[in-house]
């Protein structure tokens, strides 16, 4: 797995022009999985970590995750690293903003992150750069973010179809969508991607939340499948026209009812 929900809502979190600075932005909010097969690197799952994210430090290794994953660079790229430190700085700020219940129409945000020890990946197959840039302190024990997502407590994300679930008044405080979603390519297929579903489904449960949605692209099978063997069904399309408007690939709308919620 790849890149599983692409950021929410991009234009508002990386303002700058993506050509300005010579960068390629993916598909936005779209689930995208890579289909081609990869080398694996598995490590000691007992030492896996998913939980709701707090401290700036673990944040800041989240954000720099989601740029790795959302955008692609030119390797000859001039300056690559301040342009990377640029648009981490502002995921930073946009995840603190929503997650300290700033982003008007969001009633709560959680960044919900998948985490091992460095020491678990720290290896010639691994890239130095990812080890130091995803990387945070938590109690004395350097760690790694390896996949993160958002779970947005609020009616509808920007620019993208809404739920129908639940109807009327309580809509605003029970449907929940998740965002952001992405596991480090340097650890594709060694479950991630469904830790961090399964984690969220727990907050939203705690949260009150009823129905959790994710948009998903059209005609990425891997993502879809990956959602739906987690429990999600197909709810609606996105219009072709907006699609097009938005230049992006259409989606559609999965939802999940959680357990034992009702209004």
């Amino acid at each position: 797995m790849a890149l599983l929900s692409s950021p929410h809502p991009l234009p508002t979190q990386f303002s700058a022009s993506p050509a300005s600075l010579c960068v390629r932005r993916r598909p936005i909010t779209a689930c995208q999985l890579c289909t081609h097969k990869q080398s694996v690197r598995h490590f000691d799952q007992s030492t896996l970590t998913v939980a709701e994210g707090s401290s700036e430090s673990e944040l800041w290794a989240a954000a720099c995750l989601r740029v790795r994953s959302f955008y692609h660079f030119k390797p000859s790229m001039f300056g690559l690293q301040d342009h990377r430190r640029y648009l981490a700085e502002r995921e930073l700020e946009a995840m603190k903003e929503r997650v300290g219940g700033k982003r008007k129409g969001f009633r709560k945000v959680s960044c919900i992150n998948a985490t091992i020890p460095l020491s678990q990946i720290s290896s010639p197959s691994v890239s130095d750069d990812f080890c130091s840039s995803c990387k945070f302190n938590n109690n004395g024990e350097d760690r790694v973010v390896v996949g993160t997502l958002d779970l947005n407590q609020c009616v509808s994300l920007p620019d993208e179809i809404t739920g129908n679930r639940p109807e009327g008044i309580g809509a605003d405080f029970a449907r929940a969508y998740l965002s952001n979603v992405c596991v480090a390519k340097e650890l594709h297929r060694n479950g991630l991607g469904y830790a961090l579903v399964a984690k969220s489904k727990l907050v939203a449960q705690e949260w009150g939340i009823s129905d959790l949605y994710v948009h998903v692209a059209v005609d990425n099978e891997p993502a879809k499948k990956l959602y739906m063997k987690s429990g999600f069904v197909y709810e609606k399309d996105e219009p072709a026209w907006q699609a097009r408007f938005l230049d992006r690939p259409r989606r559609i709308l999965l939802w999940f009812g959680i357990p034992g919620v009702q209004l």
